[in-house]
């Protein structure tokens, strides 16, 4: 993030990014949003906030909120628009997301710009507790058990995520290896062929739940080969709970990790029970 100077917390604070906006909720300051952007859809209570536009900024729209402070990201927003904010007097703080804690330390920032320091330093606690509960659960897993994991923000145009992106972490954390974490650009756009060589076990659709991946093979037919089709291991996900840094990114990470390995999170009693009806060895075996 970029240091700003205010002479007494925000209270007069307009979101220029969705996941900016469930930051501010998670940092106990929802009440003091005055305006957000078009898709800004959660939580729930800031469907009744005014829109202003993020991507071109409408500067008129926003100064008539008459903010005391404007949240940005260089993931939605031009950095270029600090020098217009401060033309027109108007503190703006830009937040930078490229790991999983800069979201648990975006929400005490958060916190600290807004006033709401205690609420916004457990809501980061208890995010992190969740982080390494999953963690917990699939530290253990050896590389040959983690599948390898694709995911992919476009089924037509193969939209991705490339190295530096949190989104490899939330495929670690699931179980899995994610295959584009490597590729040295930001946001990368694969080929047909990158798929059909890379051969990944799992595909992870930003697609929302809906998607039915048959749509996947009418797309692209020389896909049916690559295993996570074969296999039937083609997931959509929510878009929000990947590409949003936001603390809901914890969700998909525990969904997708209850897609890859359910046998994780299976309940104690059925756990017991599947242990207990395997056959016991009787003296007669070897």
């Amino acid at each position: 993030g970029r240091s700003v100077s205010l002479s007494r917390p925000a209270d007069r604070v307009v979101s220029l990014a969705p996941n900016l906006t469930e930051i501010v909720h998670a940092a106990g300051a929802g009440s003091s949003l005055v305006a957000i952007t078009s898709s800004g859809d959660h939580p729930p209570p800031v469907d009744t906030l005014p829109h202003v536009s993020a991507l071109p900024v409408d500067f008129e729209a926003v100064t008539a909120q008459e903010p005391d402070l404007v949240l940005a990201t260089d993931q939605v927003n031009a950095p270029n628009d600090t020098g217009t904010f401060e033309a027109l007097d108007i503190p703006i703080y830009f937040f930078s997301f490229k790991t999983v804690d800069d979201i648990i330390e975006g929400i005490r920032t958060t916190g600290r710009l807004l006033g709401t320091e205690a609420a916004a330093a457990d809501s980061a606690a208890a995010l992190q507790r969740e982080i390494e509960a999953l963690r917990a659960r699939t530290d253990s897993l050896p590389p040959e058990q983690r599948p390898r994991v694709l995911v992919l923000v476009g089924d037509d145009t193969l939209y991705s995520f490339g190295e530096g992106s949190y989104v490899h972490t939330l495929v670690e954390l699931a179980g899995g290896r994610s295959i584009t974490a490597d590729i040295d650009t930001r946001a990368p756009t694969l080929s047909e062929e990158y798929v059909l060589t890379e051969k990944p076990d799992v595909i992870v659709g930003l697609w929302g739940p809906e998607y039915d991946s048959s749509r996947l093979l009418d797309l692209h037919p020389a896909w049916d080969v690559v295993p996570a089709l074969r296999n039937d291991r083609v997931y959509s996900f929510p878009s929000a709970l990947f590409a949003r840094p936001a603390p809901r990114i914890l969700q998909g990470a525990r969904r997708l990790a209850q897609r890859l390995h359910p046998e994780l999170f299976s309940p104690p009693s059925a756990r017991s029970r599947n242990a207990s009806s395997s056959p016991s060895p009787t003296p007669s075996d070897p």
